[in-house]
């Protein structure tokens, strides 16, 4: 699962909205230990006080599932990582996932994500097959 992780270039990240709902958005990613960082990039938005981080503020229950679809059923795959989310909005973890982002993904290194940084310290994970 790790190994499948680590190589996914795309994730969806789940987090719970104050009324109690899903909001799940997909995102960029890079894996650490158990703990999987994501950041406010500088793809074009409104604002970079997303709703994602209001939710990891209020609420810390968040999922990362990455997957992997073919028209071979064979090739399907999915993995699930379940987690306490926090946000970072400055220091050496916030600086230390931007470098690990960096490297995963090139266009960073010429425009390093300008907003928090989600980290998900993953409790569990579940996957298929």
């Amino acid at each position: 699962m790790r190994r499948r992780v680590h190589d996914a270039r795309v994730a969806r990240l789940a987090t719970v909205t104050s009324d109690g709902r899903p909001h799940v958005v997909p995102c960029c990613f890079a894996l650490s230990g158990d703990v999987a960082y994501s950041a406010i990039d500088a793809k074009p938005k409104s604002t970079l006080a997303l709703r994602r981080l209001a939710n990891l503020r209020a609420n810390p229950h968040a999922a990362l599932l990455v997957d992997f679809y073919s028209d071979d059923w064979s090739l399907l795959w999915w993995v699930r990582m379940d987690g306490r989310g926090i946000v970072l909005d400055r220091g050496a973890e916030h600086d230390d996932a931007i470098a690990l982002l960096t490297r995963k993904y090139p266009v960073y290194a010429a425009e390093p994500p300008p907003g928090a940084v989600v980290a998900i310290e993953i409790v569990g994970w579940r996957g298929w097959p």
